[in-house]
C-alpha cells in the first residue's frame, strides 16, 4: 500500500465500501478479501472475489481448513465485463453497514484434498480428489477502525501509475469477528471466530511485487495485528502493519520475519518482531495447515511468470497469549525457486 508523502493524503469514504468506476487500465482490478477462524473449533477460511471487467473475467476462490488438517479449496475465472458488484463464481459479499458489517455467503463445489499440498500441480489435484458440494454463511462485524484508504493529491484528483507496475493503489483493511456456518459434502461446521478483511482497486499484476510476507493474526476482540513485509522488484522495502490494542490501532514502525521451510520451501514455523512508538513484540507462529497456489501470466514478449502463494492457517502466540490467523507468502519463481526464501525471509 502506497504511504502518503509531500502533497499527497489518503483519503478513504464510506462509498469506497462499494465498486469504484472502470479504470482504463487493461489489468484494472478490483477485489474484496475475507479470511475467519475460529480459536475452539479449530476451522475457517478465506474467500475472495476480483473483478476484472477490462479482461472480460472475475477470480472467485474459496478455501475451508478443516480441523482435521484436509483443505477444501476452489478456484475460478467466470465471465467479467463490469464492476457493478461482488457476485461471481457462486460468492456474493454484501455491505450491510459501510465500515460496519460485511456477509459473505457461497454455494458451489469445493476439491477435498487430504493432501493440500496436492495444489501445487492443479490440474493433478482436482483430478485425483473429490469434488463436493459446499455452502458458506459468514457474517462479519469490524471490531477495528478501517487501515489505510487511496493516496490521492491534496485536491483528490487520482494518482496516476503505470499499469504494468500496479498492484494495490487503493486498500484498506479492518480486523473483523465473524461468525455462521460452512458445509462441505455433508459436514457441517459452526464457527465463530476472528480474522481480518481487505478491499483494493487499481491496475493489477502479481508479478508486480517481488516477494511478500502477510501476517494478519486475531488473539481476540481487543487485541490483533497485521505484520506486512513488502519487497518491489527494484529491491525497494516497506515493513510496517498496525496493532489493535483496546479498540484503536497503533502503527508498526519496523518489522522483521524469519521462517523455517519444509522441503516443499512452504513455511512451517515463523519468528516475528514489530516495533511501535511505543513497544515491541515478538511474535511466534506455526503453520497447522498450509496451500500452495500459483499465478502465471506471459508477458507480451512471450516471457513465463509464475508468482507462487502459500497459505497457512497459522497459530500464533505473544505476550503470552495465543491466537489464529493466517501467513501468507508471496514469491516470484526464479530458477525454480523463491525468491523471498533466497534472501533469508
Amino acid at each position: 500500500m502506497a504511504a502518503a508523502g509531500e502533497g499527497i493524503r489518503i483519503r478513504l469514504e464510506p462509498q469506497d465500501e462499494y465498486t469504484h468506476p472502470v479504470e482504463e487500465a487493461p489489468n484494472f482490478n478490483e477485489s474484496m478479501y475475507f479470511n475467519v477462524f475460529d480459536p475452539v473449533r479449530h476451522v475457517g477460511g478465506w474467500f475472495r472475489l476480483a473483478n476484472r471487467p477490462n479482461e472480460g473475467k472475475g477470480e472467485m476462490t474459496c478455501c475451508i481448513y478443516l480441523p482435521d488438517g484436509r483443505i477444501g479449496f476452489m478456484f475460478a475465472r467466470p465471465e467479467c465485463h463490469d464492476n457493478e458488484a461482488f457476485a461471481n463464481g457462486g460468492m456474493t459479499f454484501t455491505v450491510e453497514e459501510p465500515f460496519k458489517r460485511v456477509s459473505v455467503r457461497y454455494a458451489g463445489k469445493l476439491c477435498l484434498l487430504a493432501n493440500p499440498k496436492d495444489m501445487a500441480e492443479p490440474s493433478k489435484a482436482f483430478r485425483s480428489n473429490p469434488i463436493v458440494a459446499a455452502e458458506v454463511s459468514i457474517d462479519f462485524t469490524g471490531v477495528s477502525p478501517m487501515f489505510g484508504g487511496e493516496p490521492v493529491k491534496e485536491d483528490g484528483s487520482k494518482i496516476e501509475e503505470k499499469a504494468e507496475e500496479g498492484f494495490a493503489r487503493g486498500h484498506y483493511e479492518q480486523h473483523m469477528s465473524g461468525s455462521g456456518s460452512i458445509k462441505v459434502g455433508e459436514e457441517v461446521f459452526e464457527i465463530d471466530g476472528f480474522g481480518l478483511r481487505d478491499h483494493s482497486w487499481g491496475p493489477r499484476y502479481w508479478q508486480s511485487i517481488y516477494w511478500y510476507r502477510w501476517l494478519p493474526m486475531n488473539f481476540g476482540r481487543d487485541f490483533a495485528m497485521m505484520l506486512s513485509v513488502v519487497t518491489r522488484p527494484d529491491g525497494k522495502q516497506h515493513c510496517g502493519g498496525m496493532v489493535l490494542r483496546d479498540g484503536e490501532y497503533v502503527l508498526i514502525r519496523d518489522v522483521r520475519i524469519e521462517a523455517e521451510y519444509d522441503a516443499d520451501d512452504c513455511q512451517t514455523k515463523l519468528k516475528a518482531w514489530a516495533k511501535t512508538d511505543e513497544r515491541e513484540y515478538e511474535v511466534a507462529g506455526e503453520v497447522m495447515s498450509l496451500i500452495p497456489l500459483r499465478n502465471r501470466r506471459t508477458t507480451p514478449d512471450g516471457e513465463e511468470l509464475m508468482t507462487r502463494i502459500t497459505e497457512g492457517m497459522t497459530r500464533y502466540t505473544c505476550d503470552g497469549m495465543t491466537g489464529y490467523g493466517l501467513s501468507e507468502f508471496l514469491d516470484q519463481i526464479v530458477d525454480g525457486e523463491p525468491v523471498g526464501k533466497r534472501t533469508g525471509s
